[in-house]
């Protein structure tokens, strides 16, 4: 979205030692250096892998919740890489807001096939299309007759249109446009969904990360692109072999994106779906081009809006809807209000009540206190777009392969995590 790309390396623990001093990021990147980094990952020799999908369930807060995600392994498990730590090296991955975690495919096997990482890539609960193996979605986010598009999080229960109403929203026009909102009733399926999504996100993670990535036998750097970027720091500090943020065009926890952008989107009723169309589109499309361009670019604004038009065509199978905005822009209050309609649902009494409120309002900053995991350095690229992967000049897959070099040396200079976990064990072959 912008002429400079920040991305950031988290640092897990305090702790400083000889691995740590002797190797640091550099505070900026220039697109020469970007540019030839890239061409040496990009002509590396790809390491076969294995690509599958595991689509699974989960029971939390007494509902059933249908997940899905997507693993990359190179085929032969000695040629998975090992962090300094003898432990494997594992990366979790959340998409950006619309989509799902096949967004994150270009990503993932960049990481497995160059790198050798085990990827598990996983979508936010809701947003797969579970009825037809092509995960694509019918029709369009918002029809013609009013009719909208609705999360599928649970395959065997569907949430039907007299669920919710219709609203239009023009609170945020100028950087927005026109969005519509499906805001569920009470005592619907809906509603309940809508109050209990964040819980079921937390533990859907941590059990892709249990099964996949075992703590015996994996180090993990987790990533999330956009909106993902709060949910992976909130899984960062509550998987305890997660060692390091690997970030780049993320956004940060709730609170302190709320006051990059002053806007109050957070404040969006929990029970709300935004629904997203040709707009979302449209608001990357003027700041890259912007970027890439200059001024200029407004003196094409008609074939600018046919690219528009066009990539919206193709971007309306994924699933372009959105609850997330409680946690990603600080949503305290509507978020109090959707810890108390789960309470009042489980009918839980005071105490659980008040634990139930801390998790949701802890969703938006990071815990505190000791023995809690800190997050760090910071590094400006000289390209790059919000869609990291995008083509620039030079750049066949933008600034990603890059950055994926900094990230590996990052991991095997020993940056996150330079001494060996207690309790684990060399997997080398």
């Amino acid at each position: 979205m912008r002429e400079s790309t920040f991305m950031t390396l988290g640092i897990v623990l305090l702790a400083t030692t000889a691995a740590q001093a002797q190797w640091k990021p550099p505070s900026t990147i220039p697109k020469a250096d970007l540019v030839a980094s890239s061409k040496r990952v990009l002509a590396r020799p790809a390491i076969p892998i294995i690509v599958r999908e595991d689509i699974f369930r989960i029971r939390t807060l007494e509902m059933d919740w249908d997940i899905g995600a997507a693993v990359y392994e190179p085929k032969e498990t000695s040629r998975i890489a090992v962090g300094p730590d003898g432990r494997r090296i594992g990366v979790f991955i959340l998409h950006g807001g619309y989509g799902d975690h096949r967004d994150k495919d270009d990503m993932s096997r960049l990481l497995a096939e160059k790198f050798g990482y085990k990827v598990v890539s996983m979508s936010y609960p809701g947003r797969l299309y579970l009825h037809h193996p092509s995960r694509d979605w019918p029709g369009l986010p918002l029809e013609p007759d009013g009719r909208v598009r609705m999360p599928i999080w649970n395959k065997d229960v569907p949430i039907t249109d007299d669920q919710y109403t219709v609203v239009e929203d023009t609170s945020q026009a100028k950087r927005y446009g026109k969005m519509t909102l499906a805001c569920a009733k009470e005592r619907t399926e809906f509603y309940d969904r809508m109050a209990a999504w964040p819980v079921a996100l937390e533990e859907g993670g941590k059990d892709l990360m249990r099964r996949h990535f075992p703590e015996s036998e994996y180090s993990v750097y987790v990533h999330g692109h956009s909106t993902g970027g709060p949910f992976a720091f909130i899984l960062s500090q509550r998987a305890a072999n997660v060692d390091g943020v690997l970030a780049i065009e993320n956004t940060p926890f709730g609170y302190i994106y709320q006051k990059m952008i002053k806007n109050d989107l957070g404040g969006t009723p929990f029970n709300c779906l935004r629904i997203l169309t040709w707009h979302a589109t449209a608001r990357y499309a003027g700041p890259e081009a912007l970027a890439l361009e200059g001024p200029q670019a407004l003196m094409r604004l008609p074939s600018l809006m046919d690219e528009v038009m066009e990539n919206w065509k193709k971007a309306s199978t994924a699933p372009y809807f959105k609850a997330e905005y409680t946690v990603h822009h600080n949503g305290v209050a509507s978020l109090r209000e959707a810890a108390r309609a789960t309470s009042a649902r489980l009918k839980l009494g005071p105490a659980a009540g008040e634990r139930t409120m801390a998790e949701y309002v802890g969703y938006t900053r990071e815990l505190s206190g000791p023995g809690v995991k800190p997050v760090a350095d910071l590094v400006k690229l000289g390209a790059g777009l919000h869609g990291y992967t995008t083509a620039e000049a030079q750049l066949p897959m933008g600034v990603l392969p890059a950055v994926a070099q900094m990230w590996d040396d990052a991991i095997k200079a020993g940056h996150f995590k330079p001494e060996r976990s207690p309790g684990s064990r060399d997997v080398r072959p």
